[in-house]
């Protein structure tokens, strides 16, 4: 079974979504069977590339609404087990972070995009990193195992960049215009940060309708999504 995670890495119910499905796949019975690759998608493909303070950032979007929205925010995060530190947060454009998840699957797989794409969550939301930083990005992916020396050259060069174009093409065809949009064997979508109960159950749904692999004998920011 292949789930499709519809993502960006400055978004804050993405990385609270990606826990709970985490937490839903532990609980799932034919776990080992399940592959889990992140799609990109921009909340904001005209952001800059410098970097500036989240929470200013958002102060101009949403006015003086955005306290209580990044309080919300930063709750349910907590009870996920993920630290919001809003006061460090950047604000930037994230093409370069997806085009190296782009490389991270297609050179080194899925597991190693997933734990890609967690620590970018975190360089994000909680160490106040900059994700469009080639060198910092660097140095993320040399922490799951990615050879520094192709990533920085791949960064550096416009390799694969008409291919990520493509890929945000695509999600714009599917009809994703908010995330995180969990889509299950090409058929099924979940939309937002779901609660893992229902998870779960998308995961048994497609499971039920997904033939086991050969051999195997046991047969705006709101709550729970962002949108452009």
């Amino acid at each position: 079974m292949k789930v499709e995670i519809y993502s960006d890495v400055v978004c804050p119910w993405c990385y609270i979504g990606e826990r709970r499905f985490e937490r839903a796949l532990k609980a799932f019975a034919r776990a080992d069977e399940v592959e889990v690759v992140f799609r990109p998608f921009q909340l904001d493909p005209s952001a800059s590339d410098r970097a500036v303070p989240t929470a200013e950032s958002l102060r101009k979007k949403f006015g003086d609404n955005v306290a209580a929205m990044l309080g919300r925010v930063s709750s349910v995060g907590a009870e996920e087990g993920i630290s919001f530190n809003w006061d460090r947060a950047l604000s930037v454009n994230t093409r370069t972070a997806h085009r190296l998840l782009r490389l991270a699957e297609l050179e080194y797989g899925a597991d190693v995009q997933r734990r890609l794409m967690d620590r970018l969550f975190d360089l994000h939301f909680t160490n106040g990193g900059n994700v469009a930083d080639r060198e910092v990005l660097v140095a993320e992916a040399d922490a799951v195992g990615m050879d520094p020396a192709r990533t920085r050259a791949y960064l550096s060069s416009d390799e694969g960049v008409a291919e990520l174009e493509e890929d945000f093409e695509y999600a714009r065809q599917l009809g994703v215009t908010s995330v995180p949009t969990f889509v299950f064997e090409e058929r099924w979508a979940v939309q937002g940060a779901q609660q893992t109960s229902t998870f779960l159950e998308a995961l048994e749904k497609a499971a039920k309708e997904t033939p086991a692999p050969a051999g195997d004998g046991d047969g705006a920011c709101t709550d729970g999504s962002c949108a452009i």
